[in-house]
C-alpha cells in the first residue's frame, strides 16, 4: 500500500469513568485516553497495516505530549502535528450508561487544534496521499474550519478522496441550525459519507436511510456508509445497496467504535488501491463493509478510543471468535 490517509481535526484527552451507569456529574474518578474521531481513524488505519498521518495541532502541555505519544504508538504519523503555547490541548469528559453509551462535556474553547492555520495547509502533504478524512467538530468558526476548507480543495485538485464523518456532537455549537448547514456545505464535498442512525433525523428530517438518499447523494457524493450500531450497516452508491448484519458483543465503551469502522473502510480502499469509488463491485463492496463492520464491533470491548484500535493480529483473532 503506497498511498497514505490523512486525517484532519481534533486530538484530545477523553477523560473516561471508572464506574458505569452515572451522569457525569456524579462520577467521581476518570481514567485519561488519547481521542478525538480524525485521530481514531487515523489509529485505526494504521493499526491495520495502512498509512495514516494527523494534521492537528496540539499545546505545549502535558496532554499534547502524551497524545503524541499515543499517536507514534499506534503507528500513526506525527509530521503535521504542531504544537502551540498559546492554546491548550483540548480535553472531553465522558460518562457511560450501563449499556456503553456516552454523554460529554467537552473543553475547547480556543483550544490549540481550533487555532491552526491554513497557512500551515500545503499541497505537498498530499504528495503519498489517497485520502483526506475528516469530522464536524473542528467545523465551528475557527481558523481550523479554513484549515479544512482549504485541504479539501487541494485534496479535490489532486483528486485524492474525500471522506467526511459528521460525527456530531450538540454541546459543541450554540445554534443546531449553524450546524446542520455547516455539515450539509461539507457533505456536498465529501466523496465517502460516513453516516449513523443516531444522525440521520437531525440532518435529513426522516428516520429512514432509503427516503433520506436521494437528499444526501448531494453535489460529490458517491458512497454513502450507514452504521446502525448493533444492528449491522448498509453501504449505497447511486447504483446499489449493500448491507451486513450486526455482530454480537457486550460493549463495554462505544467511543470510537465508528471511528475504527471508518478507519477500517478506509484502510480497505487504500490497501486495494481503489481510486474510483463507482467502480466498486457489489461483492467487493460488500467485503469491505463487513470487514469495516466487525472492526467497529471489535472496539467496543475496550474501554477508551485511540488505544482501543487493534492490529492486524488481535483483529483476526477476534474474527475468529465470532465465526
Amino acid at each position: 500500500m503506497k498511498q497514505k490517509l490523512y486525517a484532519i481535526g481534533e486530538a484530545l484527552i477523553d477523560f473516561i469513568p471508572q464506574e458505569k451507569g452515572k451522569r457525569l456529574k456524579d462520577v467521581t474518578g476518570f481514567v485519561r485516553v488519547a481521542g478525538g474521531a480524525p485521530a481514531n481513524v487515523a489509529g485505526a488505519c494504521a493499526k491495520l497495516g495502512g498509512h495514516a498521518g494527523l494534521i492537528t495541532q496540539l499545546g505545549e502541555d502535558a496532554f499534547g505530549d502524551y497524545i503524541v505519544e499515543c499517536c507514534e504508538k499506534s503507528g500513526i504519523d506525527t509530521s503535521y502535528i504542531l504544537r502551540s503555547a498559546d492554546a491548550d490541548t483540548a480535553l472531553a469528559f465522558v460518562s457511560l450508561a450501563a449499556d456503553g453509551n456516552r454523554d460529554f462535556k467537552f473543553y475547547r474553547r480556543s483550544c490549540a487544534d481550533l487555532m491552526l492555520s491554513p497557512d500551515h495547509i500545503r499541497e505537498e502533504m498530499l504528495k503519498d496521499c489517497g485520502i483526506v478524512h475528516f469530522c464536524s467538530v473542528s467545523l465551528v468558526e475557527s481558523p481550523m474550519k479554513h484549515s479544512h476548507e482549504k485541504l479539501i480543495g487541494l485534496a479535490r485538485k489532486n483528486k485524492v478522496l474525500i471522506s467526511f464523518d459528521p460525527n456530531l456532537r450538540f454541546s459543541l455549537w450554540e445554534d443546531l441550525e449553524v450546524l446542520k448547514q455547516t455539515v450539509w456545505d461539507f457533505i456536498a464535498q465529501a466523496d465517502i459519507l460516513k453516516l449513523s442512525d443516531e444522525e440521520l433525523e437531525f440532518l435529513t428530517g426522516t428516520q429512514t436511510i432509503e427516503h433520506a438518499l436521494p437528499q444526501l447523494f448531494c453535489g460529490n457524493v458517491k458512497l454513502i456508509l450507514y452504521t446502525m450500531g448493533k444492528d449491522g450497516a448498509c453501504a449505497y452508491t447511486r447504483a446499489m445497496k449493500t448491507e451486513v448484519h450486526g455482530i454480537a458483543v457486550e460493549a463495554r465503551d462505544t467511543t470510537g467504535a465508528g471511528d475504527g469502522f471508518i478507519g477500517a473502510f478506509l484502510y480497505c480502499l487504500l490497501n486495494d488501491e481503489v481510486t474510483d469509488i463507482e467502480a466498486i463491485g457489489e461483492h467487493r463492496l460488500r467485503e469491505y463493509l463487513s470487514f469495516a463492520n466487525a472492526y467497529g464491533a471489535s472496539i467496543v470491548r475496550k474501554a477508551g478510543a485511540l488505544d482501543a484500535m487493534i492490529d492486524r493480529a488481535e483483529f483476526a483473532q477476534f474474527l475468529a471468535q465470532i465465526r
